[in-house]
């Protein structure tokens, strides 16, 4: 008998495949499958690439750095991981050459340096693309120290206690870092030249570090070493924690794919549901013929659901080749800006794939389906027997229960993914009830119309035909504006990510940073760089202080044990004074500095383009027993601190007991200087102190930088343009993923519109028929079904546009960290949209309805 279910299955399968309803069907099932495969193939191989070029920038995978040489007992188990390892030491060091002298940063580096990337380096012919560091008894000097030295290609600098040829000029480096731990010019050499320069010494200020390759694998099977670093204070950085401005715009991609494939998995589970309907409609008659024949209710469930499932099998398959072709056509779209391999496709979304067409099968089809075991034999003979439809509700609950566990598989968050689902609920029954008003609205309006124009009379007969069907009009509604709202969602929240992406690296984006700006050379400095750079930011003082206690502790025992490596602890920090909250700074917590905290009166000082805080040095005033100060909300989380705790710093040879009582949120990807600390003006003054700020210098006026180094050699100048070139091509991948991704939510919203229209198509061919017998021409019934399509459309298009709105607010608050906006032309564009896309695509199926004759379009009166 199971033979003869499978045979009979098949051949019907065979059979139906010219109907449109199942080629609906097929088509939605095609569609989630490759969505939801394309974007986990292209988000797992994606992710890494991107995370491995992120990885350039900070020279490995995982990084980690001290003070004193590593062990061989942790470079046999980083090893032993799957780690290639490289070391790389660095420190500060005179140089000389011919009398002259000039402090330098040492960048020591192996011969498996870089792990990531190209250096650029100028041997004399031009810059050159080289994958390695400078041999021994070499060394590579970065513009800004053959400039202050006078250094020509060849010429030999004294480097501690040895001597070293410059045989190249470096234009780039590999893993170019933006950081400001080392504000001297730079001079590469090979780590076998350490030994013999004698300057690794007892007390050196030298770090060591371990720039680590390998899987992501790898990094899990360490985290437990990692953690114990951490908590004997090693500094251990990825590629996440160390770069934000990569991490944030990742990350928003990453729940953006998963949004858009989610909304395509929906509306495609949509097209399933209505085209199942249709389907189990057209098979009453044949499912009470085999019962006529003896076939139980058992094997009619086996029967349709066998072909059902094979029309799943063959969907799933289809769509996983076409996912599969499609990450690896985004691939291909992406190799120019991609300057790694990125690992082949696992089997694991394929996999997914096959699961999810039939999840979407069993959720959005399977109660409807149940609806032909309960067909009597009898209505062979009297078709009014037909059995119940399920309930809406079992249809929705069904539903709901099987896309909320695909919304767990893909989010990995069972709280997301509960959170999601109730809301999707409650929302789904507002939506009903809106509708519900929002339909009478419009077709009482529609009644209203009192002119007796054709059109006039084309929109109050399509009315009529909706308040007729009112039911079925209602879950066409909810339909199409589920499909409207999914669409618009993943086309603003597209839209509004990559004007964020742009905002946040804009052409003018500072491109220098200037750095040791003493107090006397202010003026001077402002006048020579004013006017020729584009943009420029406020000139802030700098103080240096180190975290010696926190609420009367040393710092490692009062912090969470996972923060103690934290570098902050660590090393000194940045300290500024601000009588205002600095630009791109917001408090989050607590109050800024009261009038009475700040001690003065506001001043207001005018010096020109750079706006520079006062930092005049002033008397000792006698320090109140705690200073309030505005911490980062970042960096206080990290420690485990909040208003109101107390923070000891050293500052020279004093120290400095502070109280928290702010907390700011920063805009660490604009490229401008931040600070993790800020005092109120009237503290800090009596310091030494130098000035920073940061400029965007154009092309043509390059020429500054040697002007400014030969007038202020003792400022140092931080050209970022590498940084911001690779955090450029970054963004770009991802706005080329979001766009392709984009097109197949779009195509699964038409394939819900293609259903839905599908689905009325007996009911509507019944009514052009009735038309046609009481005279109605075919100019007629095309006005009339192109005014009913409209009409619905035009209402779907305004619900959608409420749900859109609502829903990318919440999205941007609590997902992608956006700002909410609102989107006029939505509410504008959307209606209308709606009402001609509907109105196009359902006057253009209804064609050969409409050259019917009435006879054969009355004969389907008993499928409508």
């Amino acid at each position: 008998m199971s033979d003869m279910n499978w045979r009979l299955a098949m051949r019907s399968l065979k059979r139906d495949l010219r109907a449109a309803d199942v080629r609906a069907l097929f088509i939605a099932l095609v569609l989630a499958v490759a969505a939801s495969t394309m974007i986990a193939f292209f988000l797992d191989r994606l992710e890494r690439g991107l995370e491995r070029q992120a990885g350039q920038m900070l020279g490995g995978d995982l990084v980690l750095e001290q003070r004193t040489p590593f062990s061989a007992e942790l470079r046999a188990q980083l090893e032993n991981a799957g780690f290639v390892l490289s070391d790389q030491v660095d420190l500060v060091s005179m140089i000389s050459r011919d009398g002259r002298f000039q402090p330098a940063s040492l960048k020591a580096v192996d011969d498996v340096y870089p792990h990531y990337g190209m250096s650029y380096v100028d041997f004399g012919d031009g810059a050159e693309r080289i994958a390695s560091g400078p041999p021994p008894g070499e060394a590579w000097a970065d513009p800004r120290l053959v400039e202050l030295v006078g250094i020509t290609l060849g010429d030999r600098v004294q480097v501690g206690q040895t001597e070293l040829v410059v045989s190249g000029i470096i234009e780039r480096e590999a893993d170019q870092s933006a950081g400001f731990g080392n504000f001297n010019p730079r001079l590469m050499i090979n780590t076998a030249d350490v030994e013999a320069t004698g300057l690794v010494q007892e007390g050196s200020r030298i770090e060591f570090e371990i720039l680590a390759a390998g899987p992501p694998a790898a990094l899990e099977q360490v985290q437990g070493v990692l953690d114990e670093l951490r908590r004997e204070g090693v500094e251990v950085r990825d590629v996440r924690v160390d770069r934000p401005q990569l991490g944030n715009a990742l990350q928003r991609a990453e729940s953006y794919l998963g949004l858009a494939g989610l909304a395509a998995v929906l509306l495609a589970g949509v097209a399933v549901a209505m085209s199942t309907r249709r389907y189990v409609e057209r098979h009453l008659d044949t499912a009470a013929l085999l019962r006529c024949f003896g076939a139980s209710q058992r094997q009619l469930v086996t029967i349709f659901t066998l072909q059902l499932t094979g029309l799943a099998l063959v969907a799933a398959v289809l769509g996983a080749l076409l996912g599969l072709i499609g990450q690896a056509v985004l691939i291909w779209l992406l190799v120019n800006f991609l300057p790694m391999t990125l690992p082949p496709p696992g089997l694991l979304p394929l996999g997914l794939g096959v699961f999810t067409a039939l999840a979407v099968l069993v959720g959005f089809a399977g109660p409807t389906l149940l609806r032909i075991k309960r067909v009597s034999a009898l209505k062979v003979l009297r078709r009014e027997l037909d059995p119940l439809p399920p309930s809406a509700w079992l249809v929705v609950g069904v539903a709901s229960i099987v896309f909320g566990g695909l919304l767990w598989l893909y989010s990995g968050s069972l709280p997301l993914a509960s959170a999601l689902l109730a809301g999707g609920a409650l929302l789904l029954g507002v939506l009903w009830m809106i509708s519900t008003l929002l339909l009478t609205a419009i077709l009482r309006g529609v009644q209203g119309i009192s002119s007796h124009g054709e059109w006039s009379q084309a929109l109050r007969l399509g009315g009529r035909q909706l308040a007729r069907r009112r039911q079925a009009g209602l879950g066409q509604l909810v339909a199409f504006s589920v499909t409207f709202f999914a669409m618009a969602m993943i086309v603003l929240v597209r839209g509004d990510l990559l004007s964020t992406w742009q905002e946040q690296l804009p052409a003018n984006t500072p491109n220098y940073f200037a750095i040791n700006i003493q107090p006397s050379e202010r003026d001077p400095f402002e006048a020579a760089v004013a006017p020729r750079v584009e943009t420029q930011s406020t000139l802030y003082p700098m103080v240096r202080g180190r975290v010696i206690a926190i609420n009367g502790q040393a710092p490692q025992e009062a912090v969470p044990a996972d923060a103690r490596g934290d570098n902050s602890l660590r090393r000194e920090l940045n300290l500024t004074w601000q009588a205002e909250v600095p630009e791109g700074n917001e408090v989050v917590a607590g109050e800024w500095f009261t009038p009475a905290q700040l001690g003065r009166e506001e001043r207001n000082d005018s010096a020109g383009w750079m706006s520079a805080v006062e930092a005049t040095p002033q008397s000792s005033p006698q320090q109140p027993p705690a200073v309030p100060i505005s911490m980062e909300a970042g960096l206080a989380e990290r420690l485990g601190l909040s208003v109101g705790e107390e923070m000891t710093f050293s500052v020279g040879s004093d120290e400095i007991t502070t109280q928290i009582t702010s907390l700011r949120s920063l805009n660490w990807d604009s490229f401008q200087p931040n600070f993790f600390v800020i005092f109120p003006p009237g503290v800090l003054e009596q310091f030494g102190h130098s000035y920073i700020t940061a400029f965007h210098l154009p092309e043509a006026e390059q020429g500054l930088i040697s002007e400014l180094i030969s007038d202020f050699p003792g400022v140092s100048l931080l050209n970022v343009d590498a940084i911001l070139g690779q955090v450029r091509d970054v963004l770009a991948q991802v706005t080329r993923a979001v766009e392709l991704v984009l097109a197949l939510v779009l195509l699964a919203g038409v394939s819900v519109l293609y259903a839905a229209l599908t689905a009325s198509r007996p009911v509507r061919a019944h009514e052009s028929g009735l038309l046609r017998v009481f005279g109605a021409g075919s100019r007629m019934i095309s006005r009339v079904q192109g005014a009913e399509y409209a009409l619905l459309g035009f209402a779907s298009g305004l619900m959608g546009a409420v749900l859109a709105e609502l829903t990318t607010a919440a999205l941007y608050l609590y997902l992608l960290d956006l700002t909410p906006r609102f989107h006029l032309g939505l509410w504008i564009f959307l209606p209308v949209g709606g009402a001609i896309l509907i109105g196009v695509i359902g006057h253009a199926l209804s064609r050969s309805l409409r050259r019917q004759a009435p006879a054969a379009s009355l004969g389907l009166i008993g499928e409508a």
